[in-house]
């Protein structure tokens, strides 16, 4: 840097080096993706200068400094084009006046390049280093005045003038008060940052939440309090509520608050809430992000993507850290890493909240659940690292609760038989349907608990979970039951109605026969107590329910020749079937394809409608016509 004493304006020019004019390049036409950022960077330096006055008015001076308010002023005049942001603020004397506004020619403009050029392969830490922040104002600016008196006892004013191109100019300034007062000469294709409207929507935009007044044009437009810097103890009711309507957009308050602070290992300040209504599931599209990310309470991101985990898109609220290294724009987070350690400590906070909640207020979790349980499902399947606690805020009504009331997976653990080793559940469309499944049958005999699901993604849900405190989860449809003991008999051996086992063997080979490679295997059930026949499934991973959603997903999924067929042979349909098969074999290979489809109806698999009703049409025209000679012996 060249400095040179202007003797007739009692200036002291400084000259920025040669590669200043690919700085001012970069500062302006690739530093920042919107202009209006410009307005953000000076109201942030401002507020910094008036708490460092703020601080040094409580410690180092107390009394002897002088009683001026603490506030932001703006004035803007769109005939001249200018904008002008004062600050009653700590100001400064003429070395930082060298040293901060003209940072990046002193501390060197090749480094700032070299850091750039950098900057796309890995994170540099560029703010606090060049002070390109305040430089943002030359995308709007073609001339910047800077007008400043230090609280300094014995200080004098100092004005700092620049165009951004080869310089700055500095000379002292009698009469000016403390503080910092900056005005921008707007260039032609910005009038509009001379206009009160777009002003005021900026500042409502992004610094709203700043502790000190704003006032532009004289009138207060930050009317806002940051109480998520109030302690809990503090703030009303009435406070968080009307907190929530503004930034929510909401008409009603919410349906509960999280409100925390962490010193370590993150300083963090966050105010969450749970709104009141599940937009999504009203078919209003997937809800946007609505946490805010803030740094001494100025916006950063609106929504920021990754605070959250996506399953917790539904929480609004703000977050703010004085801690936040951000890159040379401000406009996003640059230490990825630090990002994934708030996510973490947010989402850990999260879960602890809904985990007391549940334990302390089984109503108010409940409701909760009812609106927002589909995204903690969602985790589930989504997020491996918080899948275990996100299992214990699973509610689901069961075989054994009356309709409506909800019951969590260690609840229904701790009713679980001595010797049971096995969750049971089922998936469909609504309790009714369940209750008359034959798969529930078994279980209603033995007085067996069994999860009812009535979600659609219920299916994934448990595939996902897999197990929960060392109980493996299983479907009602799986052909792998591990059922707790009875007295040691079999159904199947002791019913006196029952097929002889002679019977149930030569059964089974000519079902075998009939059906050939429309299923894997068919075997008697010893599950089936009122049912004719049910279809299980060899893979656990897989149910009807799963079936139909992957079929509407387009999705590859198994078909009935995978699956094995059970029959109840102490039902009197079966009975019936054996004996019809000696004297009519093509009928009863109708009746067993009729089985099949109705088997796998049941299960939600796909079948043959055409067929199906068709069969139909020949079954009842034969029991027309045996109705007319009379019954049948059995």
């Amino acid at each position: 840097m060249v400095e040179t004493n202007d003797t007739e304006k009692d200036k002291t020019f400084y000259e920025f080096q040669a590669e200043v004019s690919r700085v001012m390049d970069i500062v302006i036409n690739s530093l920042y993706t919107d202009r209006e950022i410009f307005v953000r960077e000076l109201i942030s330096n401002a507020a910094d200068a008036l708490e460092k006055m703020r601080h040094v008015s409580l410690t180092e001076h107390g009394s002897a400094v002088e009683d001026v308010p603490l506030e932001v002023r703006i004035e803007l005049n769109e005939k001249d084009k200018s904008f002008t942001i004062t600050d009653t603020g700590i100001g400064m004397i003429r070395d930082e006046l060298v040293t901060d506004l003209g940072r990046i020619a002193f501390s060197g403009s090749r480094e700032f390049l070299e850091k750039m050029a950098d900057q796309l392969s890995k994170d540099v830490h560029l703010i606090g280093q060049f002070g390109v922040g305040f430089y943002s104002v030359f995308m709007v600016a073609r001339q910047v005045t800077v007008r400043t008196k230090s609280y300094l006892a014995m200080s004098s004013g100092y004005e700092w003038t620049s165009s951004g191109a080869s310089g700055f100019h500095i000379r002292e300034m009698e009469g000016l008060p403390r503080g910092t007062s900056i005005t921008l000469e707007l260039r032609d294709d910005a009038a509009e940052f001379a206009q009160k409207n777009t002003i005021q929507q900026i500042i409502r935009k992004y610094s709203n939440f700043v502790s000190f007044p704003i006032r532009l044009d004289g009138e207060k437009v930050n009317t806002i309090q940051a109480i998520w810097a109030r302690t809990k103890q503090e703030i009303s009711p009435e406070e968080y509520t009307e907190f929530y309507k503004y930034i929510a957009g909401a008409v009603d308050g919410p349906l509960d608050t999280l409100h925390f602070s962490t010193d370590a290992p993150l300083s963090l300040q966050a105010l969450l809430f749970i709104p009141r209504d599940n937009f999504e599931r009203f078919g209003f599209g997937k809800t946007e992000p609505g946490v805010d990310l803030h740094c001494r309470k100025i916006l950063i991101e609106k929504g920021a993507q990754d605070l959250l985990p996506p399953w917790l898109r539904f929480v609004k609220g703000v977050v703010d850290s004085e801690d936040l290294p951000l890159n040379i724009s401000r406009e996003t987070m640059q230490d990825t890493a630090l990002i994934r350690k708030i996510n973490r400590a947010l989402t850990s906070r999260f879960l602890k909240f809904l985990e007391d909640k549940s334990a302390s207020d089984r109503t108010g979790y409940e409701a909760f659940w009812k609106t927002f349980g589909s995204f903690i499902k969602e985790g589930i399947i989504s997020d491996y690292d918080h899948r275990t606690k996100l299992a214990g805020l699973l509610r689901y009504e069961t075989s054994t609760t009356e309709s409506g009331t909800l019951s969590s997976l260690d609840e229904y653990i701790a009713r679980m038989k001595p010797d049971q080793k096995e969750i049971y559940f089922m998936t469909g469309p609504d309790r009714r349907t369940l209750e008359a499944s034959p798969y529930l049958e078994v279980f209603k005999e033995r007085s067996i608990e069994v999860l009812l699901c009535f979600d659609a993604a219920d299916d994934f849900v448990m595939t996902h979970l897999e197990n929960f405190s060392e109980k493996k989860l299983v479907s009602v449809e799986s052909a792998r039951l591990d059922l707790p003991k009875t007295d040691g008999t079999d159904r199947a051996e002791t019913d006196d109605d029952a097929l002889s086992s002679k019977e149930q063997k030569s059964l089974t080979d000519w079902i075998r026969k009939v059906l050939k490679d429309k299923v894997a295997e068919v075997r008697v059930s010893h599950r089936l107590v009122g049912s004719p026949v049910l279809l299980v499934t060899p893979d656990a991973r897989m149910t009807g329910s799963m079936q139909r959603l992957l079929e509407v997903m387009n999705k590859d999924v198994p078909t009935l020749s995978k699956l094995t067929l059970e029959y109840n042979p102490s039902h009197h349909l079966i009975r019936r079937l054996e004996a019809v098969r000696g004297q009519d074999a093509r009928f009863a290979e109708t009746i067993v394809e009729q089985l099949l489809d109705q088997a796998a109806f049941s299960a939600g698999y796909s079948v043959q409608s055409r067929a199906m009703i068709d069969r139909m049409s020949i079954i009842m025209e034969r029991a027309l016509d045996r109705s007319e000679s009379g019954p049948d012996p059995v």
